[in-house]
C-alpha cells in the first residue's frame, strides 16, 4: 500500500515539474491570456530585445521575465537580444558562477524563452572576466555567444537580414585613451574589430542590417550629454550612414527609447530589463522614452519592421514602424 502510494506521489510530482513549464504560467502567478494589444505581424521575423538585467531576480527582475515569456509565446518569438551589462554588480567569474543560476537560468523559464539568446558585453560585465560568457555557449543551449563581437545573418521571407553584435566596452575605452592590458583590452583590438564591422556591413547584400551593441548613440537619459556617449556617436554613426544600416540596438541606459535622426538608422535603447530610471525624449528627434522597467519587440518583415515598448506590467507602452 505504501509502494502505491509513494508511486502515485512520485507520479504527481513529475507531472507537475514537466507542466510547470507550460507557456504563460509563471511564479508570479499569472496563467493563460496574453499581452492585450500586442501585435503579431504576419510572416515577420518576431525578436526580443532587452537589456541590462542579471540580478538575480530583483528590481522587477522577474517581472520583466514574465512579460517576456508571454511576448514570445504570443509572437512566437525566433531569438532574444540581450543588450550587455548581463550581470551586476561585476559579471561572471566563470561558467560556473552562480549568477547563471540566480540571474539567468531561474529567472527566464518560460518555455518560450528556451530560443537562441544573442548577448553583448556590457562594461559591468568586464570587471569580472567576459571570456567566462563567450565560454558559457559551450554549455548552453540557448545562450549563444561564440566571441565577444559576431555577426548571423538570417533567411526570412527570401530575404536576408543581418545582425552585427558589437564589443562596445573596449571602444569606449580607447575613445577614453585608457591604458592597455593583456587580456581584457588588448593594444590595437579596437582597431581589428572596427575594421571587421567594416568589411562584415561593406561585404553584406542583406535587405536589412542591423547593429547591436552595449553603449549608446543616442540617448535621452542622464548620459545624454557626457563625453563618452559623443565619442561613440561621432565614431559610429558615420559608419552606420555609409553602410545604411536600418537600425542600432543598444543598453547602457536603463530605460526604453527610440530616435530617429536625420540619416538611415533608427536607434532604440532597451536596458530596462531590471533597474530603470528617468529619461526625457531627446530632444528634436526623440519619438519615445520612458523610465521604467521593460522591454521591446522587434518584427522585421520584407518592407517594414515594428517595435513594440513593453513594461514590468504588460502595459504597451508605444509602438513605432520601421519603413524599409
Amino acid at each position: 500500500m505504501k509502494k502505491l502510494f509513494f508511486t502515485g506521489l512520485l507520479t504527481m510530482l513529475a507531472f507537475f515539474l514537466v507542466h510547470a513549464q507550460a507557456p504563460l504560467t509563471d511564479d508570479l502567478g499569472y496563467k493563460g491570456g496574453s499581452i492585450k494589444g500586442l501585435k503579431k505581424p504576419a510572416d515577420a521575423l518576431n525578436i526580443i530585445v532587452m537589456g541590462d538585467w542579471g540580478r538575480n531576480g530583483e528590481n522587477y527582475q522577474r517581472n520583466v521575465a514574465a512579460g517576456m515569456g508571454k511576448a514570445a509565446h504570443d509572437l512566437d518569438a525566433d531569438f532574444v537580444i540581450a543588450t550587455g551589462d548581463n550581470f551586476y554588480p561585476y559579471g561572471v567569474q566563470s561558467t560556473g558562477d552562480y549568477h547563471w543560476i540566480s540571474s539567468f537560468e531561474s529567472v527566464y523559464t518560460a518555455q518560450s524563452l528556451h530560443v537562441r539568446w544573442y548577448p553583448v558585453l556590457g562594461n559591468h560585465d568586464y570587471i569580472s572576466n567576459p571570456d567566462a560568457q563567450v565560454e558559457y555557449s559551450t554549455i548552453s543551449s540557448r545562450w549563444t555567444m561564440p566571441s565577444r563581437y559576431y555577426s548571423r545573418t538570417f533567411r526570412h521571407a527570401g530575404d536576408s537580414i543581418l545582425f552585427v553584435f558589437l564589443d562596445t566596452d573596449p571602444i569606449e575605452k580607447e575613445n577614453r585613451g585608457q591604458a592597455y592590458d593583456s587580456v581584457k583590452y588588448v593594444k590595437g583590438s579596437v582597431a581589428k574589430q572596427l575594421a571587421w564591422l567594416d568589411a562584415r556591413l561593406s561585404s553584406s547584400k542583406a535587405r536589412w542590417k542591423i547593429v547591436v551593441g552595449h553603449h549608446p548613440v543616442y540617448t535621452g537619459g542622464w548620459r545624454k550629454d557626457s563625453p563618452d556617449t559623443k565619442k561613440m556617436h561621432d565614431l559610429l554613426e558615420p559608419i552606420f550612414e555609409k553602410y545604411k544600416v536600418d537600425l542600432y540596438i543598444a543598453g547602457h541606459e536603463h530605460h526604453l527609447e527610440h530616435v530617429k535622426a536625420a540619416g538611415p538608422t533608427h536607434y532604440l535603447v532597451s536596458g530596462a530589463a531590471s533597474e530603470s530610471r528617468k529619461t526625457d525624449k531627446y530632444p528634436g528627434i526623440g519619438t519615445f522614452a520612458a523610465g521604467v522597467q521593460g522591454f521591446a519587440t522587434l518584427s522585421i518583415m520584407k518592407d517594414s519592421a515594428l517595435i513594440q515598448f513593453i513594461d514590468y506590467r504588460d502595459k504597451i507602452l508605444h509602438e513605432t514602424v520601421i519603413k524599409k
